[in-house]
This record gives structure tokens, C-alpha cells and sequence, in this order.
């Protein structure tokens, strides 16, 4: 059941502290190059080699806001009072290294310096961006923490469908990664009440298997061995797949995630048929609109000429990985963390989502002749990382940063000259 007592919410989001962020924000990640690419038509050149930057890219709305909340958070409270914040406030170590160095104490993960048990009355908590899971919530809550709430908008109309569903007796089947802090959040809710359950599908193979139990049935302990990380505790596929509703972690890929409900929704009725099919499925678009729209705008990019696609972001983020998997099949592909893993046109380090390890990729730039390149980035990658890739890609082709830079401000002042 749901805890019957609130944890103590503040706001911290002052005009006064607010003026400080924005202009720490600034500091910290714009890019004088980036919104000059992007203010014209996003494309970029000089010598021989060209830029083409997705029309969508980086920073959303629910990160700028997470990051916000986490700085006037510091700023909020005294120095000397700890401020705490769960993990990671987005997928991005550059962000979160950050913010660990502005004295934010992380309970979780790589930069972990403390825990919840450590935690007592009135100690400031950060939720980041994914949300956490309502155990975690009742234990901030039962040791009297006070919460600056930095989940998503977002995920939060997700969580709003799921209670719906546990509420109503209807198990959120969940198109995500079950490992993942937004979907576990997620699942969490869906046990917000005693009747409700979750089972979470990775893939359409996953689905199929889920698809393939709803019409004809199988083994039962089977089933229940493979998704046994993947669904709520006294989970029954004999019984909790007769009214299913389909939800998403917001940062899917849209296609696959309505591929995913195509074929519940075809399984279902061939179970039970058009009349009652209301009755036993139920499904709502979920799917993030800043995530849709960088999936869109690298739509739109792949549609041109180009020679590789550089797609820069932390390896952990869900939204990166997919549009590097967009990118894969149609050119030369490479998922970086930032300008560090181009280590010389003979050399580039990248990451494979598919199999979550590194790799090494030999001769990937071409030092001469005419080159295009193709950069997007996921919605936690800051602007200024994003600057540096593309600096690091002219450095390697023999063009230093100083002359790309100056030529923007040539540019510029052309413009005013006119």
C-alpha cells in the first residue's frame, strides 16, 4: 500500500538562487560553437571537411531541470550542511563528476561517499531525473529526509498509468531494460497497491515469448525462470496476463516500443476476442517527446550525405544507446563519451550497447580528402562536450581549434556588417 505519511518536499528553485545556477549552468556546459552550428541549419565546414548536427540534440527540459535543482540544492543550504542526492542525477560522468564537486554526496554508484542509513532528520536528498523506487522514497521519508524532487515530468505520466493499472487489477507489462533506474522506479509502482503486478519486456523476443504464453499457454516455470528478474514478486502468468496494460521507460525506441504493443495487442485478441478486448488491454503513448523528437531529427540526418556518425554521450543512457543502434546498418557509427576516446585518426575508442563492452576501431578517420561527419547527441551530453568532438575531429584532420573558432567569430561579425 502506499506509505501513509509524504516525505518533506522543498522548493529551492528561489529567483535568487536561480540567477546563480543559470549562469553556473552556463559556465559549466554551453557551447559558443554548437549554437553557432545549430543557428545555421546545423551544418558547418571549413577546408575540406564538413559538420552536420542533428536539428534535435542534447540537453532536454527534464535534464536542465534536474540539473538546476541539483545546483540550487548546494546553493540552497548552508556549506557546511551535507546535501545528498541518490545516483546519478542524469546518464552523463562529466555532469555528475560536476556536481560531486560542488559537494553533493552521492548514496549510490561510482561516486558513492555515503549511505541512506547514514542519513537522519532534515538532511537535504536529491531524486534525480529517473526517479527511485517507492521503498526508497519510505526510507528517506521514515529517517525524516527532506526531498528536492528532480524526477522527469515524464516518467511521472508513466507512473501515473501504472497505479492506474494496479489499481484496477491490470498488470503493466513494461517495455524497457529491467536493470534500469527509471524502469525499476516504474515497476515500483505498479506494487503501489496489493493487487498490482509488473512484467517487464526487454525486446520483441521477450514480447514473442509473452505473446506466445497469452494464446497457447507453456511452461509455467519456464516462463517464470526467464523473466524471473522481470517481474513482481507472486507474479502468475496463469493468471496475471489475463488484463495486461502496456507502459515504457520513456527513452525506448518509439517504432519498437509500438511494435511491442502491436503484438500484445494482436495476442490478446486473439485470446479473447474484439468484443471484450477493452476489458483486457489497455495502452497509452508513453514514450518521451524530447527522446521522440532527437530519434526523429537523427531520422532526418541519416537521410544524408554523410561519410561516419559520431553519437556522443554516457554509456550508461538509455536515449544515447538508441540512436546509435539508428545509426548502425545505415554508415560507420561510433558511440563516444567525449573527445578523449578520438584518440588519432588511426585510433577511436567506442562503446557497443549491444554487448555493454568497448571497443577499438583502427584507421576511422580519413586524414585527407573531402569528409562529412554526422554528431548527435543524447539528451544528458552538455553542449560543451559536444564542442570538443567536434574540435578534436578538425584537429585530427590538421585544422587546429583556434582556427575553427575564429572563424565563427568571422562569421559573426560578417553577419553584423551587414
Amino acid at each position: 500500500m502506499p506509505s501513509a505519511e509524504k516525505p518533506k518536499r522543498i522548493n529551492v528553485r528561489r529567483p535568487d538562487i536561480m540567477e546563480k545556477v543559470k549562469a553556473e549552468v552556463v559556465t559549466h556546459y554551453r557551447s559558443e560553437l554548437v549554437e553557432h552550428i545549430h543557428a545555421n541549419g546545423c551544418t558547418f565546414a571549413h577546408g575540406s571537411t564538413g559538420i552536420r548536427l542533428a536539428k534535435e540534440f542534447g540537453f532536454c527540459y527534464g535534464v536542465e531541470r534536474a540539473i538546476d535543482l541539483a545546483y540550487a540544492a548546494r546553493r540552497h543550504f548552508p556549506r557546511e550542511q551535507p546535501v545528498y542526492i541518490l545516483g546519478e542525477i542524469i546518464h552523463n560522468p562529466h555532469v555528475n563528476e560536476q556536481i560531486r564537486d560542488m559537494g553533493v554526496t552521492f548514496l549510490s554508484g561510482t561516486y558513492k561517499a555515503a549511505d541512506i542509513d547514514d542519513l537522519g532528520k532534515g538532511d537535504p536528498v536529491v531524486i534525480p531525473a529517473f526517479g527511485t523506487e517507492i521503498g526508497i522514497t519510505d526510507k528517506l521519508n521514515e529517517r525524516g529526509c527532506t526531498i528536492i524532487d528532480a524526477t522527469c515530468g515524464d516518467v511521472m505520466s508513466v507512473w501515473k498509468r501504472v497505479r492506474q493499472n494496479a489499481r484496477e487489477q491490470v498488470t503493466s507489462i513494461i517495455h524497457g531494460k529491467a536493470w534500469h533506474e527509471e524502469t525499476k522506479a516504474t515497476s515500483s509502482q505498479a506494487k503501489s497497491f496489493v493487487s498490482g503486478h509488473y512484467l517487464v519486456v526487454f525486446d520483441l523476443d521477450e514480447t514473442d515469448q509473452v505473446c506466445q504464453y497469452i494464446t497457447q499457454g507453456g511452461d509455467r516455470a519456464k516462463f517464470l525462470q526467464k523473466f524471473k528478474d522481470a517481474m513482481s514478486n507472486g507474479f502468475d502468468p496463469d493468471q496475471h496476463l489475463d488484463a495486461i496494460g502496456l507502459a515504457n521507460q520513456t527513452t525506448m525506441l518509439r517504432g519498437e516500443t509500438e511494435e511491442v504493443q502491436r503484438r500484445l495487442r494482436k495476442a490478446m485478441l486473439e485470446k479473447h476476442g474484439a468484443n471484450a478486448l477493452g476489458e483486457h488491454f489497455r495502452f497509452f503513448d508513453t514514450i518521451c517527446g524530447a527522446t521522440q523528437d532527437r530519434q526523429d531529427a537523427l531520422r532526418d540526418l541519416l537521410s544524408r550525405p554523410m561519410d561516419l556518425l559520431l553519437v556522443v554521450g554516457g554509456y550508461n543512457s538509455s536515449n544515447t544507446s538508441h540512436l546509435a543502434e539508428m545509426g548502425e546498418g545505415k554508415l560507420p557509427t561510433y558511440f563516444i563519451k567525449d573527445a578523449s576516446e578520438m584518440v588519432s585518426v588511426e585510433r577511436l575508442h567506442h562503446f557497443l550497447q549491444h554487448t555493454h563492452e568497448m571497443a577499438k576501431t583502427e584507421n576511422w578517420l580519413p586524414l585527407n580528402g573531402e569528409l562529412t561527419i554526422g554528431i548527435t547527441a543524447g539528451a544528458s551530453c552538455p553542449n560543451n562536450l559536444i564542442e570538443k568532438v567536434i574540435l578534436r575531429a578538425y584537429e585530427l584532420r590538421g585544422v587546429p581549434a583556434s582556427k575553427v573558432l575564429g572563424s565563427i567569430h568571422v562569421d559573426a561579425a560578417g553577419a553584423a556588417a551587414d
